[in-house]
């Protein structure tokens, strides 16, 4: 099963795409945990040690392999380069879980940025085509990872959402973008659902079916990550089982 998981800055969307990835590994699934998003801290809220996850540097900065990926292009740039043991080389390895930085894709059109930008473009399809492995990608507020040929090995978009309307539109932008990139499934998170309102705002935008679940707002979760804890202490308050259940349900696909 390939995941793609998808919000605004501070709806939890890391924490969420955590929780998954630790659910997944916990019923002994094969887990690729993978941080697209430059801002977010998957690595210590998956519980990597602070002093790792400092050192784990993106792949996309990695200028020796990118150079040596392209070496047979010479000046050109290598659109295919073949980079599946890149993953598994830099992965860095939990319980059933392996975990990938990816970086951001560079803006400009210098040959260097083609070439690392050709790179992160291989490490998303070497992922969502090759792996068998379920993959988890925690991405940011957009898609920008995603092309209409990778998007459509995706089983299902996660777009994370809080009780707002700013946060609904915001959902429903990736939802036309995730239509248009041929993404066969598009599903609702609902986090820091804080009384029976706020949980009627989501119902009354979005249906049944698209909702896999309703996280309420809880200040425990909130206080833990002020101090790092790691999520995976935290099932019981996230309340994650449910929306795992259902995302199985739902979802189904391939899983190895």
């Amino acid at each position: 099963m390939k995941i793609a998981i998808s919000g605004k800055g501070g709806v939890g969307k890391t924490t969420i795409a955590a929780a998954l990835s630790k659910l997944f590994a916990k019923d002994d699934y094969q887990v690729f945990a993978v941080d697209a998003d430059p801002d977010a801290n998957l690595a210590t809220t998956l519980g990597i040690p602070a002093e790792d996850a400092v050192d784990l540097k993106p792949l996309v900065e990695l200028e020796d392999v990118i150079k040596d990926k392209n070496a047979d292009g010479g000046s050109l740039v290598n659109l295919n380069p073949n980079v599946e043991d890149v993953l598994d080389d830099y992965a860095y390895n939990l319980k059933n879980i392996k975990f990938v930085r990816m970086g951001d894709a560079k803006q400009g059109g210098s040959e260097c940025y083609c070439k690392e930008n050709s790179f992160l473009r291989s490490l998303v399809e070497s992922l969502l085509v090759d792996k068998d492995e379920v993959v988890i990608l925690d991405m940011g507020a957009g898609i920008e990872h995603l092309s209409r040929g990778t998007a459509q090995d995706v089983d299902c978009l996660i777009v994370v959402i809080e009780p707002s309307q700013t946060s609904i539109e915001t959902a429903n932008i990736v939802k036309e973008m995730a239509v248009d990139l041929e993404i066969p499934k598009v599903k609702i998170v609902a986090n820091k659902v804080y009384d029976d309102q706020a949980k009627e705002l989501i119902a009354n935008n979005f249906s049944d079916e698209d909702i896999l679940g309703y996280i309420p707002f809880n200040q425990e979760i909130l206080a833990s990550f002020m101090d790092l804890q790691e999520v995976g202490q935290l099932y019981d308050a996230l309340d994650m089982e449910d929306i795992y259940n259902n995302l199985l349900d739902k979802v189904g696909g391939e899983i190895e």
